[in-house]
């Protein structure tokens, strides 16, 4: 066993960077990606939006249809060249967007970055590769805190770029993939020894076979259904704060900010911090379910707060949620083989891509009709609410998926080799 871990550690240790370093390409162009689609429109702020709503639906879509690709492809030939390929990919992609001469270039460059990112569900996948099932969670708790750090730094590092030029944050998301590219090329270790690998098959490798894997048996398929809750309740925050605090609380641009990276700071503290000791004192069941029950909880603050001072204090609840998502993936690897793994994360990413297009959706138009005019009385925070209930069905899904006389009896490091 130690063999194993060390040279996890240290693997570990270059996954993280490496998430990091894309997941801050990935924040870099937030703050003028928009900016840019409408000066392509010549300044139709109107058009624009609409435009941007197309991208982010088919950069959702581009994740669920290649995700399963990537996973089976990573079960057959490795994490490794898979990860690698992808950031190089996603580095010369964002070249493209620089030097994009137009809104056709620029939509092709966001469908190739949905593309590569879908690699992310790799990285999953490699960390079960080189880490013990009991420590597995809070290794995940730890990519989760790289995202948070990408996504509350990237923004930042955008916008002050796009202050110059609106190309330039896109030059650097470039030369950050491309340094986590050269990074791992001389760093990262293979995870995956060739007796374990799988053999490649079309029908693993899209979206429909990988939704049939996830239905394969009872457990999965529960533990799915409430990942798919959990991220579509999860996406009201990114979908709906900005428009929410405006409305509401008259929040300005800069408040915004402000309690957009208080909330992201908390929840890196959880993520980094409190999920491995959660699941070591509660095991991973019961550190999920307390998650969903405090995710639950900071949503309904959130609808309820009828000032901004009271909304602050549905954060650390908000924050505690990180336990859910580390201890649900930790729950998932342990019921498949090692060869399976890539394609249970490639499945996973499907599912979150799909979950990527409802959420929009579902959340700005329960908005839009909960302040309608025609509503004698307004009722501003009945997305939250929706969010809200949605968590607590998908803790029924995944209580109910765990419970012991149901769960499976053997975890993923007992299962036989693939051969």
């Amino acid at each position: 066993m130690s063999r194993r871990r060390t040279p996890g550690r240290a693997a570990f240790a270059f996954i993280f960077v490496t998430v990091l370093l894309d997941m801050l390409a990935l924040g870099v162009i937030v703050p003028v990606l928009p900016k840019l689609i409408v000066e392509m429109k010549g300044g139709d702020i109107a058009g624009g939006a609409t435009i941007l709503g197309v991208f982010g639906t088919s950069w959702a879509a581009m994740q669920f249809l290649f995700a399963p690709l990537l996973g089976a492809t990573s079960d057959r030939y490795g994490r490794r060249a898979v990860i690698l390929t992808s950031t190089l990919g996603l580095g010369l992609d964002y070249i493209i967007m620089a030097l994009a001469p137009s809104l056709g270039w620029l939509f092709a460059g966001r469908m190739v970055s949905g593309i590569t990112s879908a690699s992310f569900a790799t990285a999953f996948a490699y960390i079960a590769d080189v880490t013990p099932p009991e420590e597995r969670a809070g290794k995940y708790g730890m990519l989760g805190a790289a995202f948070g750090a990408g996504f509350i730094l990237g923004p930042a590092v955008g916008g002050l770029l796009g202050s110059f030029h609106l190309r330039a944050p896109f030059w650097a998301s470039a030369a950050l993939s491309l340094a986590g590219t050269a990074y791992g090329f001389f760093v990262l270790p293979e995870s995956l020894p060739p007796e374990r690998r799988a053999a490649f098959e079309w029908r693993k490798a899209n979206p429909m076979g990988s939704l049939e894997f996830l239905g394969a048996q009872r457990t999965l398929m529960g533990l799915s259904a409430a990942t798919f809750l959990y991220r579509v309740g999860h996406d009201v925050m990114p979908n709906l704060f900005v428009i929410y605090g405006d409305y509401r609380y008259r929040w300005t641009p800069r408040t915004v900010g402000l309690v957009l990276a208080a909330v992201g700071i908390c929840s890196m503290i959880v993520q980094a911090g409190l999920v491995g000791r959660a699941v070591k004192r509660l095991g991973e069941r019961r550190a999920m379910l307390t998650g969903f029950a405090c995710g639950a909880l900071g949503f309904l603050v959130y609808a309820l707060a009828p000032n901004g001072l009271l909304f602050l204090l549905g954060l650390p609840f908000s924050a505690l949620f990180g336990l859910t998502n580390p201890s649900l993936q930790s729950l998932l690897t342990s019921r498949v083989r090692p060869d399976e793994q890539g394609r249970l994360q490639g499945a996973i990413a499907s599912l979150m891509g799909i979950a990527g297009v409802v959420a929009p959706v579902l959340f700005t138009r329960t908005f839009s009709a909960s302040i309608s005019p025609a509503r004698s009385t307004p009722l501003p925070g009945a997305a939250f609410v929706l969010a809200s209930l949605l968590l607590v069905t998908a803790a029924i899904f995944a209580a109910r998926a765990t419970a012991p006389a149901e769960a499976s009896p053997q975890p993923a490091h007992h299962h036989p080799a693939a051969p």
